[in-house]
């Protein structure tokens, strides 16, 4: 089994006129049996890489998960060097992640690389409260959010009956616009350092 995942592309994101934060891009390129799409991208904050430890610390009790990068009160967005420390130890922490068989079984772990569902909705998702299951939730999203070349030729016939589905846009799995475009790329060997 391999698993190449890769935590780059740090953006300021405005909350609103006073709160900004970075998000990361998360690529994720396997051969797992595991995952249900074999490549992935989404957008990720700290905050929800600490909930998924969080949540994953929880469902695997005799684990001793990998440490995030601290949080610290001197982390200033605008320094290239604390942003890149802190992309670098969620890599880190996610190609550790990967690593084990135990956490790869939690929902949870997919729902966070395959999908941009907030954390309460993969909660919602993973205890059975939504119309759709968590494989409907990646695959959803990905039909939404297109950027590989050889999955696009794949799916060529169902791209037109999944963008033309109202169910889809208002099912809660995600914008169905280009406003949280990853722009990923079909091959991780241009990471960025």
């Amino acid at each position: 089994m391999k698993n190449s995942v890769l935590v780059r592309d740090p953006r300021i994101q405005k909350e609103d006129s006073w709160h900004s934060y970075i998000d990361y891009e998360i690529f994720i390129h396997t051969n797992s049996i595991c995952f249900t799409r074999k490549t992935s991208c989404v957008r990720r904050r700290y905050r929800e890489f600490v909930w998924l430890r969080q949540r994953l610390q929880s469902n695997a009790v005799l684990i001793q998960l990998p440490e995030l990068p601290s949080r610290t009160p001197f982390f200033n967005m605008n320094n290239p060097n604390h942003v890149d420390h802190r992309r670098q130890g969620l890599q880190e922490f996610l190609e550790k992640i990967l690593q084990d068989a135990l956490l790869l079984s939690d929902s949870r772990l997919h729902l966070f690389l395959q999908t941009q569902l907030s954390p309460e909705d993969m909660e919602a998702c993973v205890s059975g409260q939504t119309k759709y299951t968590v494989a409907d939730a990646i695959l959803s999203f990905a039909s939404l959010n297109r950027r590989f070349p050889i999955e696009d030729e794949e799916e060529k016939k169902g791209k037109d009956d999944a963008d033309s589905d109202s169910e889809s846009s208002s099912s809660g799995l995600g914008p169905s616009d280009d406003s949280i475009s990853c722009g990923c790329k079909a091959s991780p060997a241009s990471e960025e350092s």
